[in-house]
């Protein structure tokens, strides 16, 4: 079924998908040593920058040493995450079938167990992306991120609840297929979480033992200033982490969906789909590299499963195409972006009332793309 907001007929739609079906075909025709070679040098100067910083850390005392250590662990652990750890378990170089980048094995530098990320991140999110009531990631079950969202007063506390998240980012990714809304409201039990629990907490406790014990004691007399430096290390990675992940999916001109709208949805209506509920960011190589090139999340939601480092170079045709489409492309600096998110987040920490729905929902949950049809 076919929105009426989205400004294409079926046979437009149709032809889309066809040509990005075949620019998906050309890279993939097109991978080989050089993305080989990209992702090896990635993974050399995450460990370079992990060992700089964890010999920096044994000269702590000198102040200059803990602030270098520490900047460089923050950094291993943004590259650890981002440009390795999401795109490699994507499957993006599975095709090279070296076992040490296997995305079925592959396990990162979080307390998100790999296999529960797999699950809530590359099934449910990236099939029923911005699809609401199915994409979990709309709000990540804590937050109201849409209109639809029926208010109530716990949602005063968005700009509350957004902080402690991107805080403790790496521990909400950790809980996300706990699904605590459906706990909160009976639709599930503890007791039916008892496996993913159980997984969780190994997962946290070796994280903690790894960051909060083990590098800290073997620092020596540098106990203190070590367990200092990877606290700080991961409170980095986790604002770095939210910061581009949200921008990415909420800044204004995001467009939602529902389940009715999604219903027999054909390949290029579910890429139309990912073009209207994605947005970029713009910036230089090296912020492109530590956002795991999620700064192109447009090309990322169309082809998840292509090396990220891929997506700058085909930025260009995926804009001409939403031109040609009359579809808009969302892009802006991190500053418009991030200003944009957080706008929404407390915006919709209030009930918007209306003759439609006096409880502050909208009487119909259809694609917002905050733009009017138009004639492609």
């Amino acid at each position: 079924m076919t929105s009426t907001k989205i400004p294409l007929t079926d046979d437009q739609i149709d032809q889309l998908g066809r040509e990005l079906d075949e620019l998906r075909q050309r890279v993939v025709d097109d991978l080989g040593k050089a993305d080989r070679d990209y992702i090896y040098n990635i993974i050399k100067a995450q460990r370079a920058l992990e060992a700089t910083g964890r010999a920096s850390l044994l000269l702590s005392i000198l102040p200059p040493f803990w602030l270098f250590g520490t900047a460089a662990l923050s950094l291993s652990k943004i590259l650890d995450n981002m440009e390795i750890g999401h795109n490699v378990m994507h499957g993006q170089y599975d095709w090279m079938r070296d076992p040490a980048l296997n995305s079925k094995k592959f396990e990162w530098d979080t307390a998100c167990p790999s296999d529960q990320w797999r699950h809530s991140h590359n099934y449910i999110h990236h099939t029923f992306t911005n699809i609401l009531d199915e994409d979990r990631d709309i709000g990540y079950g804590i937050l109201r991120m849409d209109e639809a969202q029926r208010w109530n007063p716990y949602y005063l506390g968005n700009p509350v609840w957004a902080f402690l998240l991107m805080v403790l980012f790496q521990y909400g990714v950790a809980v996300h297929d706990l699904e605590a809304e459906n706990l909160v409201s009976g639709k599930r039990k503890m007791s039916d979480n008892k496996e993913l629990l159980d997984a969780i907490w190994r997962k946290v406790g070796k994280q903690t033992l790894k960051d909060y014990v083990l590098f800290p004691a073997l620092s020596g007399p540098q106990f203190a200033a070590t367990l200092a430096a990877n606290g700080t290390a991961n409170l980095v990675r986790n604002l770095w982490a939210f910061s581009i992940i949200f921008c990415g999916h909420f800044p204004s001109g995001t467009a939602t969906f529902t389940p009715e709208e999604t219903a027999d949805e054909s390949r290029g209506a579910w890429y139309v789909r990912q073009m209207m509920g994605s947005a970029n960011i713009t910036g230089g190589k090296l912020f492109h590299i530590l956002s795991g090139n999620l700064s192109h999340q447009i090309e990322h939601h169309l082809f998840p499963d292509i090396p990220a480092r891929r997506y700058p170079q085909i930025a260009a045709e995926v804009r001409e195409l939403c031109e040609k489409y009359g579809l808009p492309y969302n892009t802006g600096r991190l500053s418009r972006q991030i200003g944009s998110t957080w706008g929404k987040i407390f915006r919709l920490a209030l009930p918007r009332r209306s003759a439609a729905d006096p409880a502050g929902a909208p009487a119909s949950a259809t694609v917002r793309a905050e733009r009017e049809p138009v004639a492609a």
